[in-house]
């Protein structure tokens, strides 16, 4: 690398709760061996905590909980617009619409849309799953 760039990095760690003088933090264990400390405000801006205890899967509880803000509004006479803020704060947007007006239901649409919405984040987070366990592979330059 020459000169200054910007980065970013996804790895999985192993974490316990560990406080140190008064102050709730994590230990953190890397895949290397190497054992730190943070805060737990800092750390879990940092880690999104997986229900699966072997941290090999995603499940629908993780799923869910990274779908952190949603919000449907009905949009003209056909079409529910849902929007859905991650954990990570990255917003998605789906909509779902009928061919009839008189067909029209706004908490149908507003399953179509988050249905969608579930499918992507499935999606993300296993994406980010394999590149957190298994790291970056070949040449990136």
């Amino acid at each position: 690398m020459l000169g200054k760039k910007y980065c970013i990095g996804v790895k999985m760690v192993e974490a316990w709760p560990e406080e140190r003088d008064g102050t709730p933090g994590c230990a953190i264990r890397y895949p290397d061996g190497y054992v730190s400390w943070s805060p737990l405000d800092v750390f879990e801006k940092a880690y999104f905590e997986l229900a699966d205890e072997t941290g090999t899967k995603i499940t629908q509880f993780d799923v869910n909980r990274f779908m952190y803000e949603i919000d449907a509004k009905q949009i003209d006479e056909k079409t529910t617009l849902v929007k859905c803020v991650t954990q990570s704060g990255f917003v998605q947007y789906e909509s779902s619409s009928c061919v009839d007006p008189k067909n029209y239901g706004h908490e149908i649409g507003t399953l179509c849309g988050l249905k969608r919405i579930e499918d992507s984040i499935w999606k993300l987070l296993g994406f980010t799953l394999q590149w957190a366990k298994d790291g970056l592979k070949g040449e990136w330059r």
